[in-house]
């Protein structure tokens, strides 16, 4: 297998995520304790907490937990889903075995850097842009353009990580159908779907195409990254199948502690997105007034979905200096533009990564804003 480069993104929460005061770029919805999430569990889910016997898992995932989240779909049933230990395992297989060398693939820019390394280790991959002059929207023309005989995927992100965006219904649909009248296979990353505020939620990819995969994770919009619980939905069981022996050289099966919690919380989903969406609708009133008294360092919008977003830096010293002295001075972290820098596309250089999602940031922008006044 080639060598894959570097993670930007988690090399440098490596050396800063944990030791830094302020966490201002936190791609993850607010967390619930274990005693939080115990206390949303029914009867069911109290008695298999309870009687938990810790052996090995069924590599498709807990049956009670697949059911589960093939209710969260339109058209899914269990056997449709595909339980992984997060969603960066489940992308990387996917990469991995439903590609091969003599294919193309076309990834969206900006992304999470493993959605276009990992294609990128299998095969040829061409870019296409979301455009950042237009709302970052969504251009069906331009990845039609970029197609090509032997294109065997198209990978997307909505709402998209780290600019927020959600396309509009008919760009939606539209690709859809593009992918589908070309025999091309869709992989849908959805894992900020159900914390949209401004935009409605996307119908899920495999709701829509019988081919398509529907990428989640209880990670981002539930806020439960700890649980190392991921999936993908397909329709297309044979596409399953490959996927469950290629797990099989990896996890092999989930935690079973894990699937039980995983299970909990979506049973009580509408609470959990419900106070997720609370805490979003909170804290967008508190950015918007904190870049708004630096009209002149700051370009922000709130995101149409999820809980990042990618403001611009105006300042003359630059993106990279802002949030590197930022982080080392006063230990507020940011996510500069270098991390989504990509090899297929040219992506804004004066970006930053901000998480708005957690509780409570009022102490870590007033830190910032100190810091800001300082500097002058």
């Amino acid at each position: 297998m080639p060598t894959l480069p570097d993670f930007r993104l988690e090399t440098y929460f490596a050396q800063w995520e944990f030791s830094a005061r302020h966490h201002l770029t936190a791609s993850d919805a607010q967390t619930l304790s274990l005693a939080e999430l115990l206390a949303l569990a029914d009867d069911d889910g109290r008695e298999r907490w309870e009687s938990l016997a810790l052996g090995y898992t069924k590599t498709r995932g807990l049956p009670a937990l697949r059911e589960e989240i093939a209710a969260t779909y339109e058209h899914a049933e269990a056997d449709d889903v595909l339980c992984f230990a997060g969603a960066e395992e489940a992308l990387y297989l996917a990469m991995r075995a439903l590609l091969e060398p003599t294919d193309h693939a076309v990834v969206l820019t900006p992304n999470y850097q493993a959605a276009e390394t990992v294609p990128l280790s299998v095969c040829e991959v061409s870019g296409v842009a979301l455009r950042p002059e237009d709302g970052w929207a969504l251009d069906v023309d331009a990845i039609e353009r970029a197609l090509r005989p032997n294109t065997r995927m198209v990978s997307v992100n909505f709402p998209n990580n780290p600019t927020g965006a959600v396309p509009s219904l008919d760009s939606w649909y539209q690709l859809v159908r593009l992918c589908d009248e070309r025999g091309i296979t869709l992989f849908s990353d959805e894992v900020y779907r159900g914390l949209e505020l401004s935009a409605p939620s996307l119908p899920q990819a495999t709701d829509l195409s019988g081919t398509a995969l529907s990428l989640n994770v209880m990670s981002k919009a539930y806020g439960l990254p700890g649980l190392r619980i991921g999936w993908i939905a397909c329709r297309d069981r044979s596409v399953l199948d490959k996927l469950e022996r290629a797990k099989h050289y990896t996890t092999i099966c989930n935690s079973a502690p894990s699937e039980v919690l995983a299970l909990i919380a979506l049973r009580a989903r509408e609470q959990v997105l419900g106070r997720n969406r609370g805490i979003v609708a909170e804290n967008l009133p508190v950015f918007t007034e904190f870049f708004a008294r630096c009209p002149e360092l700051f370009e922000f919008a709130a995101p149409d979905g999820g809980c990042v977003c990618f403001p611009r830096y105006l300042g003359a010293d630059g993106v990279e200096a802002m949030c590197t002295e930022l982080v080392e001075q006063v230990g507020v972290l940011l996510l500069p533009s270098s991390i989504y820098s990509s090899a297929l596309t040219e992506t804004p250089t004066d970006r930053f990564r901000v998480g708005i999602g957690r509780s409570d940031p009022g102490e870590a922008l007033a830190v910032w804003g100190d810091w800001l006044e300082k500097r002058g």
